[in-house]
């Protein structure tokens, strides 16, 4: 488990510096290219110990973690653990906000599972 909080630790460090210093599109262009690594799911760890690995990188880090950035993070780390994951980010009209989350086959799993309830998806990469 060590190993997995680590990996996204540096994820979400990695996402930081993408967020800060480049352009969201450099962020979606990371995502989208990043494919997914083909593994027997026995032998590699399951969604929800990657995704708890991510909840403790997040309380680890040193500020705050964006939405989007935890959710590219997620994405990316689930892939490359052979996961079919997909950021999806969405809006809601009133009161105006926007959200990232992840799911694999349509399941939302580093969020609530309601997410579809409360926003609109925008976009699936």
């Amino acid at each position: 488990m060590k190993r997995y909080v680590l990996e996204s630790w540096l994820l979400l460090l990695f996402f930081e510096f993408v967020m800060r210093f480049r352009a969201i599109k450099t962020l979606h262009r990371i995502v989208h290219a990043c494919i997914v690594e083909p593994k027997e799911m026995a032998e590699g760890p399951s969604s929800d110990v990657l995704c708890r690995a991510m909840d403790y990188a997040c309380v680890l880090y040193f500020k705050q973690v964006l939405c989007l950035q935890r959710s590219s993070a997620t994405t990316l780390l689930l892939r490359r653990h052979g996961w079919r994951a997909e950021m999806v980010i969405g809006a809601q009209i009133r009161p105006l906000r926007s959200h990232a989350w992840v799911e694999i086959n349509g399941t939302v799993v580093n969020d609530r599972p309601y997410m579809l309830d409360i926003y609109q998806v925008l976009e699936r990469c």
